[in-house]
C-alpha cells in the first residue's frame, strides 16, 4: 500500500508530506485549495506527463516521490519481473523535474520512465478525474474485458498477433506479386545482377575485419620502410649526396696532409670515429630495410578487396552478415519470379493456410472472452445495485469486423437498461455523467479485485451525483477499502464521512505567497470540515449537529461491515 507522499516544489506546494494509512483516506477542501495538485503530483511520481508549469515560480526543481510498502508475495513475484526487488519491504518512487527533464528512480536507482510506469502500474490504480468519460468510447469496452480476461486470453493474443503479422505480410506480399509482365522482367534483371554481384564477390563473415587488420598493418610497414630507406640513402655510401660518401671524402682529404702538421692528427682520428659509426649505422639500418618484408602486389590485392567489400556493404547492408542476408532473400525472390505461377500458387496456399490459423485464434479468443464476459458483466451489474441502480441491466454485446486485426475479429459494446421495460442500449445514448461515474467506479472496483491491485485511487469519483446515490457511493468506498487501500478526493460529505483517515488541503497566505498545505484532522475536526462541506459559508447548530451525526452514523455501518 501506499504510505507516504513527499511533494516539493510543485505549484502551490513549497514542500508537504502525507502518512497515508489502511482502509478509507479521503481528502476535501475547498475548490482551488489544491486538491488536483495532490493527485497531479501522485500521477507525476507515476510517469505521468509533466505541465509547463508544474514547478513552482522560482524553483530550482520539483520532486513527488512516494513510498509503498510491499507484503504480498504475489506482488513480490511480479516486481521480480521487472528486475525490481523491494528493499526492507518498501519501494520508492520518485521524480525529480529539473529545466523540463525528469530524473526517475525507484529505490534511489535512475530508471527510465517506461520502468517507472510498468513498477507503477503493479502498485496503485489511479482512476482520475472525467476518466469515466473514457467509457463513451466503444473501443473502451473490449479493453475492459480483455485486462478482466487477462490471465486466460493473454497467451492467446501473443499468438494472435504474431500469426496476424504473418498473415498481413503475406497478404502485401500477395497484393505487390501481381505485376505485369514488363514490371516482372525489370525486376528480374535488377535480382540478377544483385545476386550475382554479391555471390561472385565469395563473402566469408569477418573477412573484412580481418582485411583491414591486415591493411593497418602493411600500411604502417610500407611507411616505415618508405622512412628508412630515404634514411639510408642519406646517410650512405652509394650516392654522391649520401653522408657516408661525404665524410669518406672528407677523411681521405686529411689523411693525404695530417703528416703535414700534427695538430690535424686528432681532428682526422674524430672524423674517423664518425665515419665508422655511420658506417655501423647504416650496415644496420640495411638489415632493417631488409626486414621489413613488404609486398607491393600484396598491398594492391588487399587495398583492391577492401574496395570491393566497402562497395557490397554500402549498397546491400552496413555489416557482410547484412549482405549476405539481402543476396539470400534477393535469390529467394529471384526464384520465386523465375518460376512465377508456381510462386503465386505457392504464396496463395500460405495465405490460405496462415488465414485459417488466425481464424482459429481469433474464435478461440472470442469464445473466452464471451465466456468471461457473462461473468464481468454479472459481478459489474451487482456493484451497480449496490451503487443504487435498483433495476438494472447490463450486459456486453458482441459484433464481428470485417477482417481482422492484432487483437482478434471482435467488436463488442457495454450496453444498459436502468429502469424495467427499458431496451438494453449504447452507454453513449442513456448515461449521465453521474451514471457513468458510478458504472466507472463498478468496473474498477471489479477489475481491482481481479488484479488484487492494494492502492486504488479515485480523484472526484462523485461527479454528478448526490442525496440517496451519494450515500450508496459512500457505502461502497467504504466496503472497498476494508479489503484494499483507498485513496479518495471527494467533495461529499456522506462520502467523507465515511474515512478512516482524514486530510484536509488548504490555501493559506505566508509572508504575501500563496501556499498549498495538507494536515491530518482528528475526529473533532474532520466533524467541523463536515459541517463546512454542509453548510458552505455559514455553518450553523444545525449543521453542526447534522455533521455529528452522519459522522456517528457513519460509524455505525462500518462496524456493522467489519
Amino acid at each position: 500500500m501506499l504510505e507516504h507522499l513527499h511533494v516539493k516544489n510543485l505549484a502551490l506546494i513549497r514542500e508537504a508530506e502525507i502518512d497515508f494509512t489502511e482502509g478509507l483516506n479521503i481528502l476535501t477542501g475547498e475548490t482551488g485549495a489544491g486538491k488536483s495538485i495532490v493527485i497531479g503530483s501522485v500521477g507525476l511520481a507515476l510517469g505521468g506527463k509533466v505541465a509547463k508549469d508544474l514547478v513552482r515560480p522560482g524553483a530550482d526543481f520539483g520532486l513527488a516521490e512516494l513510498v509503498f510498502s510491499v507484503t504480498s508475495e504475489r506482488l513480490k513475484d511480479r516486481l521480480k519481473e521487472l528486475d525490481v526487488i523491494p528493499e526492507d519491504g518498501q519501494i520508492i518512487l520518485s521524480r525529480k523535474i529539473m529545466n523540463g527533464k525528469s530524473i526517475n528512480k525507484i529505490n534511489g536507482e535512475t530508471v527510465t520512465l517506461n520502468q517507472l510506469r510498468e513498477t507503477a502500474a503493479l502498485l496503485i490504480d489511479v482512476h482520475g478525474q472525467h476518466e469515466h468519460q473514457s467509457l463513451l468510447q466503444k473501443k473502451k469496452h473490449l479493453e475492459i474485458l480483455d485486462e478482466y480476461a487477462k490471465e486466460e486470453l493473454q497467451p492467446i493474443k501473443e499468438k494472435l498477433a504474431a500469426a496476424y503479422t504473418e498473415w498481413k505480410k503475406l497478404t502485401e506480399e500477395q497484393k505487390n506479386a501481381r505485376m505485369d509482365e514488363e514490371s516482372r522482367m525489370r525486376e528480374l534483371s535488377l535480382l540478377e545482377f544483385e545476386t550475382k554481384e554479391i555471390e561472385d564477390a565469395g563473402l566469408s563473415i569477418g573477412e573484412d575485419e580481418e582485411l583491414e587488420q591486415r591493411y593497418r598493418k602493411m600500411t604502417g610497414a610500407k611507411r616505415l620502410m618508405e622512412a628508412a630507406g630515404t634514411a639510408y640513402g642519406l646517410t650512405g655510401y652509394e650516392e654522391a649526396e649520401g653522408a657516408g660518401t661525404a665524410i669518406g671524402r672528407a677523411l681521405r682529404e686529411l689523411q693525404g696532409v695530417q703528416s703535414l702538421d700534427e695538430d690535424l692528427t686528432d681532428l682526422t682520428g674524430q672524423l674517423s670515429d664518425i665515419d665508422s659509426l655511420l658506417n655501423d649505422f647504416n650496415r644496420e639500418l640495411s638489415d632493417y630495410v631488409s626486414s621489413l618484408e613488404f609486398a607491393g602486389e600484396e598491398f594492391e590485392q588487399v587495398e583492391e578487396r577492401l574496395n570491393q567489400l566497402n562497395h557490397l556493404k554500402s549498397k546491400y547492408g552496413k555489416t557482410l552478415e547484412a549482405v549476405l542476408e539481402y543476396g539470400q532473400r534477393q535469390q529467394e525472390r529471384l526464384a520465386a519470379l523465375q518460376d512465377y505461377d508456381a510462386y503465386l500458387a505457392r504464396l496463395e496456399k500460405q495465405t490460405a493456410e496462415k488465414e485459417r490459423e488466425l481464424e482459429g485464434l481469433c474464435e478461440e479468443a472470442s469464445v473466452i472472452r464471451k465466456r468471461y464476459a457473462e461473468v464481468l458483466c454479472a459481478k459489474i451489474r451487482e456493484h451497480l445495485i449496490d451503487l443504487n441502480f435498483l433495476d438494472v441491466e447490463f450486459e456486453l454485446e458482441f459484433d464481428r469486423i470485417s477482417g481482422y486485426t492484432s487483437g482478434g475479429f471482435d467488436d463488442a459494446e457495454f450496453v444498459i437498461s436502468t429502469n424495467p421495460g427499458e431496451s438494453l442500449r449504447p452507454l453513449a445514448k442513456i448515461a449521465s455523467g453521474g451514471e457513468l461515474s458510478r458504472i466507472m467506479l463498478a468496473i474498477k472496483t471489479v477489475l481491482a479485485d481481479k488484479d488484487q491491485i492494494e492502492t486504488v485511487i479515485f480523484d472526484e469519483i462523485d461527479v454528478g451525483i448526490s442525496g440517496r446515490t451519494a450515500q450508496k457511493v459512500s457505502e461502497k468506498m467504504m466496503l472497498i477499502g476494508r479489503s484494499r487501500q483507498v485513496i479518495c478526493i471527494t467533495h461529499l460529505a456522506q462520502i467523507a464521512a465515511m474515512a478512516d483517515t482524514h486530510f484536509r488541503i488548504e490555501k493559506q497566505v505566508v509572508d504575501g505567497g500563496t501556499r498549498t498545505e495538507i494536515r491530518r484532522l482528528t475526529e473533532a475536526e474532520s466533524v467541523e470540515e463536515l459541517a463546512r462541506i454542509l453548510g458552505g459559508a455559514e455553518i450553523t447548530d444545525a449543521v453542526f449537529q447534522n455533521a455529528s451525526e452522519m459522522k456517528e452514523l457513519a460509524g455505525n455501518k462500518k462496524s456493522q461491515t467489519r
